[in-house]
């Protein structure tokens, strides 16, 4: 609990019974104290900014993402950051050929037999 009887500062230390002395602990408190709420205006100005906002989204968005994804990879015992490296070597190799569509052809095709797939399996284990 709090002692009443001796004086303390803002962060409970204990001042000195000198009043000069007092004083210019009191004037120094006063001085970080108000360089704490300048810098947390500041920091609230910045992030009022719409580009920060935006980039907290995507962080956020990508964030979400990957939880998912590694939610579904670890039956397999890999990550997404276990096999990025694998995918942007990938994605650099298609963009450096210009293969975009034919890549996305063959995901869509890769997509719909992995869905097929899972659809019957799913089938099997209810009947």
């Amino acid at each position: 609990m709090h002692n009443h009887d001796e004086k303390t500062g803002l962060a409970g230390h204990k001042h000195s019974t000198d009043p000069e002395i007092r004083k210019k602990e009191l004037l120094r408190e006063g001085e970080y104290f108000r360089s704490n709420v300048a810098h947390a205006k500041a920091q609230i100005r910045h992030a009022a900014h719409p580009e920060v906002m935006l980039h907290g989204v995507i962080d956020h968005a990508t964030s979400a993402l990957r939880v998912r994804a590694d939610a579904l990879l670890r039956p397999t015992g890999t990550s997404v950051s276990a096999l990025m490296p694998y995918g942007m070597a990938a994605f650099n190799f298609i963009r450096q050929r210009r293969m975009g569509k034919q890549a996305a052809g063959a995901a869509l095709v890769l997509g719909a037999i992995g869905y097929y797939l899972n659809k019957r399996r799913q089938q099997g284990a209810n009947s």
